[in-house]
């Protein structure tokens, strides 16, 4: 790959390497052994909120920069973000942009991949374990069963403000049938239930809500895609939470007395849940969800 632009104008002046880097789902201990050496080898760590908590916290606070965004707070533009990957690999910095998830599932990696080939810095692509997979994996949740569902289709709750319409065509995936997994769904939960209800799909068909999947306070909500909305808000499921609907949703509350993810809380075993303390990220932020 070309080096790209010199530093400063100096034609001796190295060119910093970007690693757009998934972070898996939020665990350190599912970050892959070749972004964890990043993350200890990187200048600068340009970090979204979606890693979670404890990889955030390793990180030495001197080498990271927050650029992620806040329900309600603070808010990065997508330009500032591509545009300080630039400087500072143009500085001959090795640049870690990390991400929730997998870079390239609803995580903007396509588009800052682009712009950083554009400004001709040399880049590297690590994936992470995406969240539509190990959210409801970690809940005993099974994409596909032989059983229950011989196909899956992943799909955004959250798509760009600026469309005219809806890319998304919920009557073809009420008639596909299988599982649906939406990431980035919480926000938008009420209308594309209703969607799929509308294209003819069954309102008793199991549906899951994974909420903070694998960080320290994940939660499981379950019921219906025709009491979507009532299970969202009596067990007060907030961003980042994968929906899954199909039916190896109703797969956690079969093993869920002997699953043995730690981590794992339901949601409306008892209603004395306490609220998150962590800052909620954005729908927007999210990769992949991650």
């Amino acid at each position: 790959m070309s080096e790209g632009p010199q530093n400063d104008g100096s034609e001796n002046a190295a060119v910093g390497t970007v690693y757009l880097v998934g972070s898996g789902p939020g665990d350190p201990e599912l970050l892959t052994v070749k972004a964890r050496r990043l993350l200890e080898e990187a200048d600068v760590v340009l970090h979204d909120k979606l890693p979670g908590p404890e990889i955030i916290g390793s990180i030495p606070e001197e080498t990271r920069e927050d650029v992620g965004k806040r329900a309600g707070g603070e808010w990065t533009p997508q330009e500032y973000t591509n545009r300080r990957m630039v400087e500072l690999a143009r500085e001959g910095r090795t640049v870690v942009r990390l991400k929730g998830g997998d870079p390239f599932v609803f995580g903007r990696g396509g588009e800052e991949m682009e712009h950083l080939a554009s400004e001709g810095i040399p880049f590297e692509v690590v994936p992470g374990i995406t969240s539509a997979v190990a959210g409801p994996g970690t809940a005993g949740i099974p994409l596909t069963h032989r059983d229950h569902a011989s196909s899956v289709s992943f799909v955004t709750g959250h798509e760009d403000p600026t469309k005219d319409e809806s890319a998304v065509n919920w009557a073809a995936l009420a008639a596909t049938g299988g599982t649906i997994v939406v990431l980035m769904g919480v926000g938008k939960l009420p209308e594309y239930s209703r969607a799929l209800l509308d294209a003819g799909m069954d309102p008793e068909t199991p549906l899951a809500l994974v909420e903070r999947a694998t960080w320290p306070d994940m939660r499981v909500a379950t019921g219906t895609l025709g009491s979507a909305e009532a299970t969202r808000d009596e067990a007060g499921v907030e961003p980042p939470a994968v929906t899954v609907v199909g039916d190896v949703a109703a797969s956690y509350g079969r093993v869920r007395e002997f699953l043995a993810n730690d981590r794992v809380t339901d949601a409306l075993a008892d209603g004395t849940e306490e609220d998150a303390t962590e800052e909620d990220a954005t729908e927007e932020d999210a990769g992949d969800a991650e």
